[in-house]
């Protein structure tokens, strides 16, 4: 169980990107970039503001000898660096972080952090990272399942049976969250996931799940993200239901 103070601060959020952290590193993109060498040093200064610098480099920056001491700082004790060290290894993934960034997810009370720890992870695409987003997609605080969602969408690079077992709790989301912005990625996410399925009875609920979202949800932005699945999936059953709704005004 997560603290009730971590849920309220994550409201304000729910529809920013993972790396808005990160945006003034994109703002002087024009000028020199970080030192790479210069940077690997201080990822193990002493100093918590030389450590955070230095990670935060790394969310930039690709360079594989960073990911053993990213990988150390998951486990600071300041949640800045954390959160530096998750994106950093969002940014460089590799199979020796998936254990660390998961242990990292089931402990960490900081609601940047595991939103952080869910993009790394999906960018993993790597089989052990889908049920600790599962999990977190079904249980923690709504800025998380927000990224546990997109994150799930990297499934389809992961193989057939990740997308089948991500598929329902997805579908379970996209129907029963009380956030918005959940459902509305979890719309998208199930469009791609469903592109990659040969038609089956997987394929077919994810299309009527779809189309129930489109046809029954009670936000609009999530009808029109619910659509353009559909559109984008171009199930011919799925696309002549929304045309009929559309033409007959059913819409609720």
């Amino acid at each position: 169980m997560h603290d009730n103070d971590d849920i309220s601060v994550l409201e304000a959020e729910l529809e920013a990107s993972p790396l808005d952290e990160l945006e003034n590193l994109e703002e002087v993109a024009e000028f020199p970039g970080p030192d790479p060498e210069e940077m690997l040093v201080l990822l193990r200064s002493p100093q918590n503001q030389q450590r955070m610098i230095a990670a935060r480099a790394f969310c930039e920056l690709e360079e594989p000898r960073a990911i053993p001491d990213l990988i150390t700082l998951l486990s600071d004790a300041c949640p800045l660096i954390r959160v530096s060290a998750a994106y950093g290894l969002g940014r460089n993934p590799a199979p020796s972080a998936v254990e660390p960034l998961i242990h990292q997810l089931h402990q960490d009370w900081n609601g940047y952090v595991r939103k952080g720890i869910v993009w790394a992870l999906g960018n993993c695409r790597d089989r052990r990272a889908l049920e600790p987003l599962l999990h977190a997609l079904k249980t923690d605080i709504s800025a998380v399942r927000l990224w546990s969602a997109s994150a799930l969408v990297q499934m389809t690079h992961v193989g057939y049976e990740a997308i089948i077992t991500a598929m329902p709790p997805l579908i379970e989301a996209l129907r029963r969250d009380p956030v918005a912005a959940v459902r509305s990625n979890c719309a998208w996410t199930v469009g791609q996931l469903a592109r990659e399925l040969p038609s089956n009875v997987i394929y077919a609920t994810a299309v009527d799940a779809l189309i129930e979202a489109f046809a029954e949800d009670e936000d609009l932005g999530v009808r029109e993200d619910a659509r353009l699945s559909v559109l984008k999936v171009g199930d011919a059953r799925g696309l002549q239901v929304i045309e009929e709704i559309e033409r007959d005004g059913l819409l609720l």
